[in-house]
Formats: C-alpha cells, sequence, structure tokens
C-alpha cells in the first residue's frame, strides 16, 4: 500500500505518542476528527499499525541488565530452527529475537535485574533449549540510543 504524506505524518504523529486524542492529531494534520479516526482505522486494518503499547523504564522496575546473545545451532536443520524459534519466543526476559547470516544463528535481545539474574536465565533457562551449540555474550555498558519509532519517509 502507498502511504500519502498524511499517512505518514500521522504515523510518525501516533509512534511518537499514541495516547494522542483523535482531536490533536486533527488538529496537528489540520484534518476532521473522522478523517484521522478513518484513516487510524485504515492503517491498522491493513496490518500497517500492529498495536500500541507502554514504554516502560527498565530502571524503575529493576530490569535495567542488557544483554545481546549469540546463539549458534549444531546443526540449521528446520526441526532445530523450528524448535530453537518457538522455544527461546516462550522466554519472558528475552525481548528480541533475529535469526542473523554470519558466525552465529540468532541474536537475542535479553532484559533481567543483575548478572546473577542473567547466570540463572542462561543456566536455567537458554542453555536447557536443545541443539544449542554454543553462546556469546555482550553486557550493555550504556544506552546510546533506543527507539521504536520507524522513520516512513
Amino acid at each position: 500500500m502507498a502511504l500519502d504524506s498524511i499517512d505518514k505524518k500521522l504515523l510518525q504523529l501516533i509512534q511518537t505518542d499514541s495516547k494522542q486524542t483523535t482531536k490533536a492529531l486533527s488538529n496537528q494534520l489540520n484534518l476532521s476528527v473522522t478523517a484521522v479516526y478513518e484513516r487510524i482505522k485504515k492503517l491498522e486494518n491493513q496490518g500497517i499499525i500492529r498495536n500500541y503499547v507502554a514504554l516502560v523504564s527498565k530502571e524503575l522496575v529493576q530490569k535495567n541488565f542488557v544483554t545481546f546473545c549469540h546463539v549458534k545451532l549444531v546443526q540449521h536443520t528446520q526441526e532445530y530452527v523450528v524448535r530453537f524459534e518457538k522455544e527461546v519466543a516462550l522466554l519472558p526476559e528475552v525481548l528480541e529475537c533475529y535469526h542473523i547470516s554470519g558466525d552465529y544463528d540468532y541474536l537475542i535481545k535479553v532484559i533481567v535485574k543483575d548478572m546473577k539474574a542473567f547466570r540463572t536465565f542462561m543456566v536455567e533457562k537458554l542453555t536447557t533449549i536443545n541443539h544449542i551449540s554454543s553462546t556469546h555474550s555482550m553486557f550493555v555498558i550504556n544506552e546510546v540510543k533506543q527507539t521504536h519509532v520507524i522513520n516512513v519517509d
């Protein structure tokens, strides 16, 4: 679907603050409330807007130990890939998981309270998934940029 300039601006505004009222959005876009509502519904129905979420402060909920883990599987068979992806998707500590190219097969983003919690996660959860050959973990020292806003221009 081709997005016009108004759809793009609307997506930018919603991504920045999805709690804005339709009236507030209509004022910024110089459209009627009904027109904005219909555009939002169209974007939702077409799957462009998939969900609305609240971004939680990691520090205030004591989950600010962020780790990126490379994971290598024993083999790249369909069975191993499907099984790993299903099992890792069930782990609440894993925020993101990507099947990647290169020396490792997956990159996962893990968030826990501290190093002790990370060790527990590794020993009791991640490494219990069958067919993992090796892992390599990197701990975040400082978050320089983190956004969920996709530039749609």
